[in-house]
């Protein structure tokens, strides 16, 4: 059977998008129809890839759209990174010495103080053994003092002297190792914070080392998160040298936290967040933490949220999202040109909002741009335009989900 030239047309038009991985915007020549005997050939409009097919104005006159200009100016973009809350300190409060525990005077959930008492073992047995050592430091101490005595009168060595010197030291020491023990049956608070569960009750037979709460120092919470590698070294170029490489500012930025229920946390972090010391290479990531006050102890050790970092933008150039169009993964404008023709263009999005594009390249703020009215356009159109002054950034920012 004999190839038509449409035929051939969509073979070529298939390899140039398995070879060069993208399709050209040249104004293409009129396509043919397949060739019939006594059949006048007929042409067929262009197509522009992913556009609607163009409807062409039967009079021939120009097509009317909206333009505008890029626009430069300070824009905040804001980073959103899934996050863990921990209390600044946090410790399983544990058992000292085995024992019966007495009456435990603590709640749940309770406010300490450094010192307070949170649990008490029954002290019985090491009040004992106290004693009895302290006894025998008595009885040492009888001993030394009639020994200098024959010392003195020349009945005695020095070493015998000795002797019994170093067997005082010895009862003293055992006497300090029973005191010691005997404070271990007394737990306390380390520092000030809240009362966890409770994971033994009064009366409970406990071991040395068995779990009997925790205890967390809410009064600044440490906000862990993972941020791409890419815009890890993005945060170091912004702030140059350091004298602290654990410590980076990120300039020009303000770090906040989103709780659960979506609601921003009434205290931010700053501007300076700490740096862990490897990366993750399973996901190319490398965790910070961000310090925040929590004077009303809202936040509590095992939380989550959302980390935002609203980083200031400073003299970028901006265009409206809904004046763009996507082919194969990339972005385009309709750029306006001389004798009014358009032509498209590809531009890189450094960042973007829910209404904007922050652009990194690929405009001028002298560009004009086709705002509305580009999806029935075709490189190499003529067209009518009105001119829109450029609009203002507003909305929401956009979630970043690439991590």
């Amino acid at each position: 059977m004999m190839r038509t030239r449409l035929d051939v047309w969509a073979f070529g038009l298939a390899l140039g998008l398995a070879v060069g991985g993208s399709v050209a915007f040249p104004k293409a020549q009129a396509q043919f129809s397949p060739v019939e005997p006594g059949v006048k050939q007929e042409t067929r409009p262009n197509l522009i890839p992913k556009q609607n097919i163009p409807i062409p104005d039967e009079e021939g006159r120009p097509q009317k759209v909206v333009i505008t200009s890029p626009q430069v100016k300070d824009v905040v973009v804001t980073q959103h990174y899934p996050c863990q809350i921990h209390g600044q300190r946090y410790i399983t409060v544990r058992a000292l010495s085995a024992g019966s525990l007495e009456a435990i005077p603590v709640k749940e959930g309770q406010a300490v103080k450094k010192g307070d008492v949170l649990f008490q073992v029954v002290p019985i047995l090491y009040k004992a053994k106290l004693e009895a050592e302290l006894a025998e430091v008595k009885l040492a101490q009888i001993e030394l003092d009639n020994t200098k005595k024959l010392f003195d009168k020349g009945v005695i060595s020095q070493q015998e002297l000795t002797l019994y010197q170093a067997k005082l030291e010895k009862a003293k020491t055992k006497a300090k190792l029973a005191e010691v023990e005997l404070s271990f049956t007394t737990v306390k608070a380390p520092f000030d914070g809240l009362i966890g569960r409770l994971e033994q009750q009064e009366g409970s037979l406990v071991n040395t080392g068995d779990a009997l709460t925790t205890l967390s120092d809410n009064s600044v919470m440490w906000v862990y998160f993972h941020v791409p590698e890419a815009r890890y070294l993005e945060y170091v170029d912004r702030q140059g040298k350091r004298k602290d490489p654990s410590r980076l500012e990120l300039v020009d930025s303000r770090i906040e936290l989103m709780l659960a229920d979506d609601r921003t946390f009434n205290q931010d972090a700053g501007n300076v967040v700490t740096v862990e010391g490897r990366f993750n290479n399973d996901t190319g990531t490398i965790a910070f933490r961000a310090d925040f006050p929590n004077p009303d102890r809202l936040l509590r050790h095992g939380q989550s949220g959302t980390v935002l970092i609203r980083e200031t933008l400073k003299n970028v150039t901006v265009i409206p999202q809904r004046a763009t169009f996507e082919l194969l993964d990339r972005r385009y404008v309709w750029v306006v040109g001389k004798d009014n023709v358009v032509h498209p263009r590809e531009i890189v999005v450094q960042n973007e909002t829910d209404d904007i594009f922050v652009i990194k390249k690929g405009l001028e703020v002298t560009d004009k741009i086709v705002l509305e009215g580009g999806r029935q356009l075709r490189d190499g159109d003529k067209v009518e335009y009105t001119f829109q002054k450029p609009e203002s950034p507003t909305g929401n920012p956009k979630i970043d989900r690439k991590k």
